[in-house]
């Protein structure tokens, strides 16, 4: 299954400037996830981040990750047509190159553990096929 933003739209509350994923090109639920962040030097944070030598924030990287893992969860708990609130709980991170304007980083999620309103998941971004970041992610939800 694919997304496009207008699906992604509906699934997480967040949108310009936080809205981290521009697209889901694969959702295996229960299985994989992954997504697209298309990294454009018209993006806010390179204003000040840095003005001379541009790179993406690590937190934002982390970030896009949290979103994708939020609409992972969504779709692999069947969560369809309900309004949820998430809850970042746990992160541990590498960071293994920096990220600049022009690059897609392409965020790959599987499971290590799914609950009915936690999880923890494995993720990870590329910059082609070299490794961004990797993190293990905790969260919950809440329904509104």
């Amino acid at each position: 299954m694919e997304l496009s933003i207008q699906e992604i739209q509906k699934v997480i509350p967040h949108r310009f400037p936080f809205l981290m994923i521009d697209r889901v090109i694969e959702l295996v639920p229960n299985e994989k996830l992954v997504a697209i962040k298309n990294v454009s030097v018209n993006e806010a944070q390179f204003q000040g981040h840095f003005p001379d030598e541009k790179v993406m924030p690590g937190v934002l990287m982390l970030e896009a990750m949290a979103q994708a893992g939020c609409i992972y969860f969504y779709y692999s708990k069947n969560m369809q047509g309900k309004n949820l609130i998430y809850y970042l709980a746990k992160t541990t991170a590498k960071f293994h190159r920096v990220v600049v304007p022009g690059d897609q980083l392409r965020i790959e999620v599987k499971t290590v553990k799914l609950l009915a309103k936690v999880g923890f998941l494995e993720c990870k971004a590329f910059v082609g096929d070299e490794i961004a970041v990797e993190a293990e992610i905790g969260f919950g939800i809440k329904e509104v």
